[in-house]
């Protein structure tokens, strides 16, 4: 694909004005106590598999509301002492698929907790185990629009309080050290940790990879691709709902989670993606409130580094960790 969005340079210094709920802290704040009160049990159950040195569970925690989220959990095996702990969340349509997966960050001596992502795991992959108990009001086909009339009832209320509650679940965890914990996931899975970043204290590091769910806004005029294109696909059939849909989206935009991100940060950014245009990214990466730094794959689409990037988030957080 051709370069379609701003240049390297205009990228840098890119710095848009995305709107900002004045009750945006309120909002979350109020959302995150609330699921919290629904307790801290997890539920860890040894899984079967043919790894001999990886030792995997079967994970439930409460996430919002306290609905019950799957995960996998990998450990190196017999790990007898705290260890360091990554987050990861997935991306759009996928599911927490086969434990047998990714197991990189076990391999490379980190506690690993892949979070089930509510209602998903049906596009693409190995399938996902979470419902998402929650009805919403008239949405298009995907995942964007659910409950997109009101912040209250949008489906990444409920997402984004999950991940907020799978780092508390892994930092009640005797096999992790809670001081030495990390957040990362790709496209969606990277909106998704920036909103982890943001909503959470004390990580040692936040890794968005390409990420999904920054600068709405632009995003939705700029790309003919999913998942941006549901809500154009709405606001087509429902006329005239456009300031009460962006207004619902300020609440969840990656660009205002980054201003309140303190964990160092490493993103990544695929020069020619044309599902998450590089200027969304950047006007997260150039807000992210943390130390931060970014890897640009000038010639890459959605898929930016793949493993290559793998290899510069193991560098980023061993330095950290």
């Amino acid at each position: 694909m051709p370069r379609f969005d701003l240049s390297p340079a205009e990228l840098t210094n890119f710095h848009p004005d995305v709107r900002e709920p004045v009750d945006f802290d309120e909002f979350w704040t109020t959302t995150i106590t609330e699921a919290r009160s629904a307790g801290d049990g997890v539920e860890l159950v040894p899984y079967a598999t043919s790894l001999t040195s990886i030792d995997v569970f079967d994970v439930t925690f409460p996430g919002f509301a306290g609905d019950p989220i799957k995960g996998w959990l990998t450990v190196p095996h017999g790990a007898d002492a705290p260890l360091p702990a990554v987050v990861e969340y997935n991306g759009y349509g996928g599911g927490r698929g086969l434990p047998i997966e990714r197991i990189g960050w076990a391999a490379s001596g980190y506690a690993h907790l892949l979070m089930d992502t509510r209602g998903q795991g049906s596009m693409w992959g190995s399938g996902g185990d979470t419902p998402d108990p929650h009805g919403t009001g008239p949405s298009a086909t995907g995942f964007m629009t659910r409950g997109i009339d009101d912040p209250h009832d949008y489906y990444y209320r409920r997402v984004f309080t999950d991940a907020v509650r799978a780092i508390d679940a892994v930092r009640n965890l005797d096999c992790v050290d809670a001081a030495r914990v990390a957040v990362c996931g790709g496209s969606q899975g990277g909106g998704i940790a920036l909103a982890a970043a943001g909503l959470s204290e004390g990580l040692v590091a936040a890794m968005p990879d390409v990420p999904f769910l920054c600068h709405f806004e632009r995003a939705v005029g700029m790309t003919d691709s999913d998942p941006y294109q549901e809500v154009v696909r709405y606001l087509s059939v429902h006329r005239g709902a456009e300031e009460r849909v962006f207004e619902t989206l300020s609440y969840f935009d990656g660009v205002t989670m980054a201003a309140r991100a303190t964990a160092p940060g490493l993103f990544s950014v695929g020069l020619l993606d044309p599902i998450c245009p590089p200027s969304t990214v950047y006007a997260a990466f150039n807000r992210y409130a943390a130390e931060k730094q970014i890897e640009v794959y000038a010639h890459n689409e959605h898929e930016g580094g793949q493993a290559v990037q793998w290899m510069a988030q193991a560098r980023f957080l061993a330095a950290r960790v």
